[in-house]
């Protein structure tokens, strides 16, 4: 009993860091299908629709680097809010008319999208062991492994519900409508969620981004050369390959 006691204010804080990501899970694989099938139904080519999709991973790769840093200085409640914020700033970037929305518009909206995808990513799954109390550490692994194993099946849902926003009310229509459902989300957020989460008592400063380990560093060098690769392949290559294969 006292260690339920111990867990219930970190349980709440665990369920509106869960939803928020939930929610931000959903709206990013949303968008990310309404974006292709819309711009394919304005007769854009499979390159040109790969080429907004571009600046999403570059920027959420460059947030994932300083992610870190910034919750440290900043705290991770700050954090998840900034990237639900810009997340809408992102939605509504994309709702004006369709004569506006130009390339160079969409792919600032992108990278919008990408850095808030990454500091809601970072923010919630860095807050998870800072909820539980050391003595608790079979219910961190639960806590993590919920909320990490839901981000792949959460993201494919998405992809549909995408596709159904856009049948539905159109792509304005879509995009306002999930950046009304952000907001809500995000005012629960900056109402419930804790105001020191998160947040270091010491500053760090900007070069202690990187690791005193070498090979530490090294490792983290390969893993942004892994994940760069995968998403020049998968954002770029198969679907230009694709459609100039099969037609697509």
């Amino acid at each position: 009993m006292p260690e339920m006691q111990r867990l219930a204010p970190g349980l709440r804080q665990y369920a509106l860091v869960t939803g928020n990501y939930w929610a931000f899970t959903l709206t990013d694989g949303a968008l990310r299908m309404l974006v292709v099938l819309h711009f394919h139904q304005l007769g854009y080519s499979a390159l040109q629709i790969a080429m907004l999709l571009l600046f999403y991973e570059i920027f959420g790769v460059v947030t994932n680097l300083v992610g870190g840093w910034l919750g440290a200085r900043i705290g991770l409640n700050r954090t998840m809010n900034i990237g639900l914020g810009l997340q809408i700033a992102a939605l509504a970037l994309l709702a004006v008319p369709t004569a506006w929305l130009t390339v160079p518009l969409v792919m600032a909206a992108q990278a919008l999208s990408g850095i808030a995808k990454d500091l809601n990513k970072m923010s919630a799954k860095s807050s998870v062991k800072l909820l539980v109390p050391d003595s608790a550490q079979g219910t961190l692994y639960r806590w993590v492994a919920a909320l990490t194993g839901s981000k792949n099946a959460l993201k494919g849902v998405g992809f549909f519900l995408g596709g159904v926003l856009l049948t539905v009310f159109g792509f304005r229509g879509a995009v306002l409508a999930m950046a009304g459902a952000l907001l809500l989300v995000w005012i629960c957020s900056l109402l419930l969620l804790m105001r020191d989460l998160g947040k270091a008592k010491y500053k760090p400063k900007f070069r202690d981004i990187l690791s005193k380990s070498r090979a530490i560093n090294i490792l983290s060098a390969a893993r942004l050369f892994l994940f760069g690769a995968r998403d020049v392949w998968f954002v770029v290559a198969l679907p230009v390959c694709l459609s100039a294969s099969l037609g697509w």
